[in-house]
């Protein structure tokens, strides 16, 4: 059953009032405005005034050069902004998660809370969701040549945009316009791993006063780096640094069940023996950085039909593709292995049963990931009687697959249990086993998603009539938008074959429809009000609306003021809603099994346990509030100064049940449906935890508070050149997830902030960008029994970490560029973490800190 849900607007009565008391055209053709008005992410109304009522972060096409960063993840993860939640193909390596994509999370809320737009429109969201069931556009599809600036909105824009836009809005405006021929060529590598990026880009594009074309071409390459080449950063086994040992209990030799008693594997090696274990250290079989490969281009048009229409189109494609992997296949009593009495090979010689194995022998695995985007977009914009008006249709597609074949370590149950009962397939001492008998028991895979958007929009926006301290101004629109998404995991996942893997499958389509509304009403001389408001319905939660109050007081030249209220939502993600059976891997102590550490009990060890999701086509729509309060000021020509506070809260959020929860509530029962156990051994009241049932409600919140302070400052040193400086810091006062804290725990550091210095002196410039990332503590789950516990327990502290990059630039000529540079000039290491017991395993924080090193690049470019 649909549920119309419409929730209660304040301005709503303030917008309709200074709506229908106007005729809608009123004494437009009459005016004409002295200064070019443009439209800036935030808002539909164009101005002439770069600052609205609410706070953006430009990052300038200047700024991307010099950043040194040749894709948008490594470019928008230093922003202070970002926080938990934004992720890269780093460390990236799971079938829950969508490898190969990255996405940038702001204020910690997560990838799924921010909005990510080309030229203020929508695209098609990765078919491959991130975390099992968080939608998210993946910013690898957008080619980095192609971008003209970023615009970061740090404020609730629902409003506005739309679903999503909870803690902002990054908007990408891609160049257009351009005349000439723009070919950039680069290479970097690192000094530690074997690492290395190449780049190419060109930007060709030619017109004249009515017309205009610009083609951009982009091609990166990265090369891998495996954890092997990482020393203490690649090994899972971190107790030698002070860490935890999350070695897998599913060893290379192994462990059995032998008259019912879990027995090692005798010839298992000391230095791996825990109890009746067998560790296996699957560290070093895993990838940290994988190999990349991206190459897109995108086409744009405009075209005068006459004084008062233009035709605009874009065409963008863009092909990627990228590795992923992880050990050789962990198997366990769930794959229902046994060996017989009579294998030649068994030293037990009685039948028993495989508990804890993998096949090493068989090869790590690994995957091929292929992801195609498509979009294209057609639309008319131009004047009528004063005001603007535009009309577009857009269609995008967004293609992926993961594959994997028989040399890649895909091993099938069935066939590894013919060959065992064959006597061919030795699992005993950690042998290495015939290639003929490899190649029987290992298979090809293939992982396929899709994505399609289909949408048109219609917006008009201009002079209402004037009061006495200006004019009023609106903005209106519809949307409407139909997406569908497909997640479809091999077969032989599906029927069980493939074993000790995580798999996802999801399926689901919808269509939306919302009109909008925004005013702009001059209240005194300095003082401007803005009020919006937007109605979005989806066909299958139901409605939803959302208003915004802002203003924006400038009481000097030198001086102003912002103020914003809005409510926000977020439409449930479709693989939330379709998601099938689907799995990921977590790390925990069954302390049901465990009362009391004991070396002696498997239980005690912390164990890598399946969870298995699936969705709730029952979802609602999850429900924000934001603010924001800040003030600039414009002391002199060459030196300004923002402040803001901002707070964001999110209700109703749809999250899974902790498992720690489910856990504690369910697994002490053997009956349980929900916690799953295999059947006790003898004297035993609780058998081995086969898997943990979950789902996702609407049971979360989330609420965040802090401060965001930027300074520019720029002095001409004469015959010496000039220097510009930057500064971004962001200070967060709180975080608080269902009652819990955590401000300044894990992932969440209180403190953020880059800062920029910038000299040129005729053919010669140098820039020179700190980026400093605070410290907060380790272990969320200080005893990882799966109730996270960082509120009762205070753990050490993970280092904070300024890194430095400098660059150096020389024009040649009139036409060429040479760009020198080091990213991470002092070649820091991550700062050491224990972990969390999920992802982040090998001593390190994965998705915030890059293990590369000091990276050194070269760039020439070259224009005519």
């Amino acid at each position: 059953m649909k549920k119309n849900k419409i929730r209660v607007s304040p301005c709503a009565l303030a917008i309709s009032a200074v709506l229908f008391s106007q005729p809608l055209f009123a004494q437009q053709d009459e005016k004409t405005a002295d200064v070019e008005r443009i439209q800036v992410t935030g808002s539909h109304i164009k101005r002439t005034d770069l600052e609205g009522p609410s706070p953006v972060t430009v990052i300038s096409r200047d700024d991307i050069d010099k950043s040194g960063f040749d894709n948008l993840q490594q470019l928008l993860e230093r922003l202070p902004s970002s926080g938990a939640g934004t992720f890269s193909t780093r460390g990236n390596s799971q079938d829950s998660t969508a490898n190969g994509a990255a996405a940038i999370s702001l204020r910690g809320f997560g990838a799924d809370a921010t909005l990510v737009l080309i030229n203020g429109r929508r695209v098609a969201s990765s078919p491959f969701a991130e975390g099992i069931v968080n939608s998210f556009v993946d910013i690898n599809s957008i080619p980095m040549a192609a971008i003209e600036r970023v615009d970061i909105l740090k404020d609730g824009a629902s409003a506005i945009y739309g679903s999503d836009a909870v803690a902002g809005v990054v908007n990408i405006i891609l160049r257009k316009d351009y005349r000439g021929t723009d070919v950039t060529l680069g290479y970097g590598g690192t000094t530690g791993p074997n690492y290395n990026e190449k780049t190419f880009s060109t930007v060709w594009g030619t017109g004249d006063d009515k017309s205009n074309i610009t083609l951009i071409l982009d091609y990166f390459n990265n090369s891998q780096i495996d954890n092997s080449e990482l020393g203490r950063f690649g090994t899972a086994n971190q107790t030698p640094y002070g860490g935890e040992d999350f070695r897998s209990s599913r060893g290379y030799p192994g462990r059995f069940i032998v008259d019912g008693e879990p027995t090692i594997d005798p010839g298992c090696p000391a230095g791996s023996r825990n109890g009746a274990t067998c560790l296996y250290d699957y560290g070093p079989s895993s990838i940290a950085v994988p190999e990349a490969e991206r190459i897109g281009a995108i086409l744009s048009l405009n075209r005068e039909v006459n004084d008062n229409v233009t035709l605009f189109a874009e065409l963008s494609a863009q092909h990627n593709t990228s590795t992923a992997g992880g050990a050789a296949t962990p198997l366990d009593e769930g794959a229902g292995l046994t060996v017989s009495a009579s294998h030649p090979n068994n030293p037990f010689g009685k039948d028993i049963q495989i508990s804890r194995y993998r096949t090493v022998d068989a090869g790590n695995r690994r995957w091929d990931i292929s992801s195609d985007t498509l979009r294209a977009l057609v639309g008319l914009r131009g004047q009528v009687s004063g005001w603007d008006w535009e009309a577009a249709a857009q269609k995008g597609r967004s293609e992926s697959s993961q594959t994997g074949d028989k040399s890649q370590g895909w091993v099938r149950t069935d066939f590894l249990q013919q060959e065992i009962d064959a006597g061919r397939y030795n699992p005993f001492g950690g042998v290495q086993n015939p290639q003929s008998v490899i190649d029987a028991i290992t298979t090809s895979l293939v992982r396929q998603g899709k994505s399609h958007m289909t949408s048109a929009d219609a917006r008009i926006s201009g002079e209402l009539f004037d009061v006495s301290h200006g004019a009023v101004s609106l903005a209106a629109g519809i949307e409407y938008r139909k997406e569908d998404a497909v997640d479809e995991p091999d077969d032989q996942f599906k029927r069980g074959l493939i074993f000790g893997t995580e798999s996802v499958s999801a399926a689901a389509s919808r269509s939306q429809k919302a009109a909008y509304v925004e005013i702009s009403v001059p209240l005194l001389e300095h003082l401007e009000m803005q009020l919006a408001e937007r109605y979005d319905h989806y066909s299958d939660f139901g409605g939803t609306a959302n208003p915004k109050i802002a203003f924006h007081f400038t009481p000097t030249d030198e001086l102003s003021f912002r103020a914003s209220w809005s409510q926000g939502f977020r439409a449930p993600s479709l693989a939330q809603v379709g998601l099938g059976p689907s799995q990921e891997s977590q790390f925990f102590v069954d302390t049901y099994r465990c009362p009391t550490p004991d070396a002696s009990n498997p239980a005690c060890a912390s164990t890598d346990y399946t969870i298995v999701f699936a969705g709730n086509p029952n979802l609602e729509a999850e429900e924000s509030e934001s603010w924001n309060v800040g003030t600039i000021w414009q002391a002199t020509e060459d030196f300004d100064i923002s402040l803001d506070f901002w707070s964001i809260t999110q209700d109703n959020k749809i999250d899974e049940v902790p498992f720690g929860d489910v856990y504690m509530a369910e697994c002490n029962n053997q009956a349980s449906t929900i916690c799953v156990r295999r059947a006790p051994l003898p004297g035993q009241t609780l058998g081995e935890l086969d898997q943990l049932n979950n789902t996702f409600f609407n049971v979360s919140s989330q609420e965040a508070s802090g401060v965001d302070l930027s300074a520019n400052y720029k002095f001409d040193l004469s015959s010496m050149g000039l220097v510009k400086m930057r500064g971004e810091y962001t200070y967060l006062n709180k975080f608080e997830k269902d009652g819990q804290d955590y401000t300044g725990e894990y992932r969440y550091p209180q403190h953020r902030w880059t800062a920029t210095a910038d000299w040129s002196l005729n053919d010669w410039g140098l820039a020179t960008v700190l980026t400093y990332t605070g410290e907060f503590e380790d272990t969320p789950d200080i005893d990882f029994d799966g109730v996270l516990d960082f509120e009762e327990n205070s753990s050490r502290k993970v280092k904070a970490q300024l890194l430095v990059d400098l660059q150096g630039y020389y024009n040649l000529n009139a036409n060429t560029k040479l760009t020198l540079g080091v990213n991470n000039l002092f070649d820091e290491d991550p700062p050491f973490a224990i972990g969390d017991g999920d992802g982040d395993l090998y001593g390190y924080v994965t998705s915030m800190y890059n293990p590369r090193g000091m990276y050194i690049y070269g760039k020439l470019n070259y224009k005519f």
